[in-house]
């Protein structure tokens, strides 16, 4: 079953799915700065846009653009900053 998520009052929305024996979201995400708390291990992959991540201990905020990915500790946080309109897929690594 597809399930439709929304957060940030509608700026960041996404569609969760199975994925290779896995959960993953394919979403998009308005301009905007967000914070995120991960779970599981989480892959992200840049569809279109760019998007500054700060990672989990990291000083700065590093850009990643289409097709580029990144990868997200488990129970962690990590800062987007959205400068256009993104999308993205992020899979959940159990």
């Amino acid at each position: 079953m597809i399930a439709v998520n929304e957060y940030f009052s509608g700026n960041v929305k996404s569609l969760t799915l199975a994925h290779n024996g896995n959960k993953a979201t394919v979403g998009v995400m308005a301009p905007g700065e967000y914070e995120f708390s991960t779970g599981l291990k989480e892959i992200m992959t840049v569809v279109t846009g760019t998007m500054s991540v700060k990672l989990p201990n990291a000083a700065d905020y590093k850009t990643f653009r289409a097709g580029e990915k990144f990868e997200v500790a488990p129970n962690s946080k990590f800062q987007l900053k959205i400068s256009d309109d993104a999308s993205y897929l992020c899979e959940f690594i159990a």
